[in-house]
C-alpha cells in the first residue's frame, strides 16, 4: 500500500463516520489493540497454579488378558 492509498483510505472513513466519531473511533480501536496484546502476552506467562500430584498417586493400569474367539476355536 502507498501514501495515496492511505490518504484515501483516512478520507472514506471520515466521510462515513464523521469528524465528531473519529476521536471515539480511535480511542476504541487503541483499548482494543491494548487489550489485545495484554492478552497475548499473559500466555507467555508461565502457569503456576496447576497442582502436581507425586508419581505413587498415579492409579496402574492392569492389562487386559485377550479372550479367545468361540467362532475361530471351531476350526
Amino acid at each position: 500500500m502507498g501514501p495515496l492509498e492511505i490518504v484515501l483510505i483516512i478520507v472514506v472513513i471520515a466521510l462515513v463516520f464523521g469528524a465528531k466519531k473519529l476521536p471515539e473511533l480511535g480511542k476504541g480501536l487503541g483499548q482494543g489493540i491494548k487489550e489485545f496484546k495484554r492478552e497475548t502476552n499473559a500466555d507467555k506467562e508461565p502457569v503456576t497454579d496447576v497442582p502436581s500430584r507425586p508419581l505413587d498417586a498415579v492409579t496402574p493400569v492392569t492389562p487386559v488378558t485377550p479372550v479367545s474367539d468361540p467362532v475361530s476355536d471351531r476350526r
